[in-house]
């Protein structure tokens, strides 16, 4: 069933992600530690408070998966 070849390569691919994250622990510590910051804080997480780390973390994450495919 064709069908079933997208669910395939689906799971082939979300396999990998642990792969790219670890390529991407100093942004994704870095993202993390501003999260935890504000969280520690009492602060209200928002969207975009760590919008830097995070743009910086999915562009590693994104240059190492195009990479691999």
């Amino acid at each position: 069933m064709p069908g079933s070849e997208v669910w395939i390569r689906t799971r082939e691919r979300l396999k990998r992600f642990p792969q790219f994250v670890a390529a991407c622990s100093e942004e994704a510590s870095a993202y993390g530690r501003c999260v935890a910051t504000i969280v520690q804080e009492n602060q209200d997480l928002r969207k975009n408070m760590c919008a830097k780390e995070f743009q910086a973390f999915k562009k590693c994450f994104t240059i190492n998966a195009k990479k691999a495919w």
